[in-house]
């Protein structure tokens, strides 16, 4: 069978998405890939869900228009909003980067205690809860700025606000007195902040950025397979 030559097109409110164009770079450099990050209306995760959803129609009708064989939605707020959405209105596939950080932090965690930190958009969508098989039990209230979920081996999932502060030390607060031994970066512009995310949190917890298990789902997906789902966090098989 000849090979698919047509571009994976990749898309982000802004330049994180760069993040999974690397890690999809370094799985399949015979690929070629469409960027487009979407600056001038940077950031998503204030905006309202059906807003987010409007510009993701709007960006994929743009890369499809480049004859891509393959959506990516390297946003995690728009992937929040508008994953479903979109898988109903285009006719190739498209991946998004919540499951795969939910799979790469049930991989790892050694006590099914884990954190994600991601904007509000995300968080309040419930969508990371969904992955992970959990219940949102308490959600931020409106115009909080990023928060941080939790959820452990009950299935049970709780949402805090953080509080901005000059603090880096009190931003994360509320994520390291609950105790993870995991922590998702649910934003694809943190793994930039990565150093400063660890040097606050600790050698005790593992980061995950969910870039390179995104790129093994468009590898699975480019190859007509579907992944597995992994259980949730601290769940038994």
């Amino acid at each position: 069978m000849a090979r698919d030559e047509r571009p994976i097109g990749v898309f982000d409110s802004g330049l994180g998405g760069l993040t999974v164009v690397r890690a999809l770079i370094d799985l399949l450099p015979d690929e070629h890939l469409v960027y487009f990050g979407d600056t001038g209306r940077f950031p998503y995760g204030p905006k309202p869900a059906d807003e987010v959803t409007k510009y993701a129609f709007e960006i994929a009708d743009l890369l499809l228009e480049r004859d891509v064989k393959l959506l990516v939605v390297a946003c995690n707020s728009a992937a929040a909003a508008a994953l479903e959405p979109l898988r109903e209105r285009v006719d190739v596939p498209v991946v998004g980067v919540i499951e795969p950080g939910v799979r790469a932090a049930s991989r790892v965690t050694r006590t099914g205690r884990v954190g994600v930190i991601g904007t509000v958009g995300t968080v309040r969508s419930g969508a990371y809860q969904r992955a992970a098989g959990g219940d949102r039990t308490r959600g931020p209230p409106d115009r909080a700025p990023p928060a941080r979920v939790s959820w452990n081996s009950s299935r049970r999932a709780t949402s805090t606000p953080i509080r901005y502060t000059c603090s880096r030390e009190r931003l994360l607060a509320p994520v390291r007195a609950a105790g993870v031994d995991t922590l998702v970066l649910g934003c694809t512009h943190y793994p930039l902040l990565a150093r400063t995310i660890s040097d606050v949190m600790g050698p005790g917890v593992v980061l995950v950025s969910s870039a390179d298990e995104t790129a093994f789902e468009v590898r699975a997906s480019l190859a007509g397979r579907t992944r597995r789902p992994t259980a949730p966090p601290g769940a038994s098989s």
